[in-house]
């Protein structure tokens, strides 16, 4: 019998710029917080026209958690509303 657990994640940032990315990536992996990163391999088939951007989600269970480790960071100007 397969058991899946649904959960329900929340879009922290939207971006192409790869200098944000590498630090959102490692701000939540330095403070315990399970990350998705979306569509980067969508975002780079795509080339330089950056019509997809990259997404970093967390579950909804971290989301207030991973937000403050944002703004602390001043990265707030970055998150999703």
């Amino acid at each position: 019998m397969l058991v899946t657990e649904v959960t329900c994640m929340a879009e922290l940032v939207r971006t192409n710029d790869p200098a944000v990315i590498s630090a959102v990536e490692g701000l939540l992996a330095g403070a315990d917080i399970p990350y998705q990163v979306t569509d980067r391999n969508m975002s780079i088939l795509e080339g330089s026209i950056s019509a997809i951007q990259v997404r970093i989600l967390v579950s909804q269970d971290y989301e207030i958690e991973a937000r403050k480790l944002l703004l602390d960071a001043d990265l707030g100007m970055w998150l999703r509303r």
